[in-house]
């Protein structure tokens, strides 16, 4: 291969991870500013402390690794990052992510805590209209989408897979916890619409 046609293949993979990279970023910086404004909007600033944009230890680690990963990759095995197919791919999975989450959060207004509810307050009442007629857990399934989907975006094979166990594992734990309190509260009320409606995610009843 010439001098010219080296340099306009070194200049289409640079134009691509930034391209990879910023609709990255853009996907991280919106969901999270996003679920701060919609805690906000529906508990009132005051009820709403940083851990609503939920950015814990474990989920920097997990990002930080990504970009690592990335890198690394772009260097060593740069036709990993040439799939425009598995990019677009992934931007869907975001966009379809986003979409079923924040219909959750919308939906359930002021019923969607970030944190699972031990107690029955009376104002908590079981919601199973609009995606909820459809999956029990819209926000887990959607973030479930949307962070396996950052990988597929980034074209990143090690945590594509990562991500997808790790966060399955995650909100396998938590939808058990969650659903034992859900049975406390709401009783037969909870049992019938858990045999009626999935969970939203891959071999969890």
């Amino acid at each position: 291969m010439d001098d010219g046609k080296m340099a306009a293949l070194e200049l289409a993979r640079v134009a691509m991870a930034r391209a990879e990279l910023w609709e990255f970023g853009v996907a991280i910086l919106f969901f999270h500013a996003s679920e701060y404004a919609l805690a906000v909007a529906f508990h009132g600033r005051n009820n709403v402390n940083l851990s609503s944009l939920l950015i814990s230890k474990h989920y920097v680690i997990a990002m930080g690794c990504a970009l690592v990963e990335y890198i690394v990759e772009l260097v060593f095995f740069p036709e990993l990052k040439e799939n425009w197919l598995l990019n677009n791919v992934g931007l869907v999975m975001v966009l379809v992510g986003e979409v079923i989450r924040k219909a959750g959060v919308i939906t359930a207004g002021r019923a969607f805590t970030h944190n699972i509810r031990i107690y029955h307050e009376d104002h908590h009442e079981l919601i199973t209209h609009g995606i909820y007629r459809f999956i029990r857990h819209p926000g887990y399934c959607g973030f479930f989408i949307w962070a396996t989907g950052t990988q597929v975006m980034l074209c990143n094979p090690i945590c594509i897979v990562a991500f997808a166990l790790v966060t399955w594992r995650f909100f396998s734990s938590r939808i058990r916890y969650e659903e034992f309190f859900l049975r406390q509260f709401f009783g037969r009320q909870y049992e019938e619409y858990a045999n009626e409606v999935p969970s939203g995610l891959p071999f969890i009843k």
